[in-house]
């Protein structure tokens, strides 16, 4: 059997500010924007991974979710702690420092050689996801 990765998820509250981040500062294409009952789904992804999407949706994608549901949801993305994305990056240093000078998101940690093969960076997009980028260390 073989399988591969097509989509992933990212809630936001803003998409307008997301792709602030998403497109401009990352660099991904978009791909599709979608509107639905007072909802939007925008779709981006690498030029390099033409296979690979992300799609950026709203917090609870459910026109019958309770204002209960839509509230909690809306509390936890505040939080961060909806979801979390990892990119790969060549030069997690770059990659870093381009990002940063956008201003689109929020730094959580510079880069840094962790014990388990990898550089990495961290920030947090305009709606409150961690997004890491980390590069393979060498030898």
């Amino acid at each position: 059997m073989d399988i591969k990765l097509s989509q992933c998820f990212i809630a936001v509250d803003d998409h307008d500010k997301a792709l602030a981040f998403y497109r401009d500062a990352l660099g991904l294409e978009v791909r599709n924007d979608v509107g639905f009952e007072n909802m939007r789904w925008v779709t981006l992804g690498a030029p390099s991974q033409p296979d690979v999407s992300v799609v950026l949706e709203p917090p609870l994608a459910d026109p019958n979710a309770s204002p209960a549901d839509q509230r909690a949801m809306a509390e936890l993305l505040a939080k961060g702690l909806l979801r979390a994305v990892i990119f790969a990056t060549e030069d997690v240093d770059a990659t870093f420092e381009r990002i940063r000078s956008s201003g689109a998101g929020e730094v959580l940690q510079e880069p840094t050689d962790q014990h388990y093969g990898v550089r990495d960076c961290a920030f947090r997009d305009p709606a409150g996801n961690m997004v890491r980028f980390q590069q393979q260390r060498k030898g």
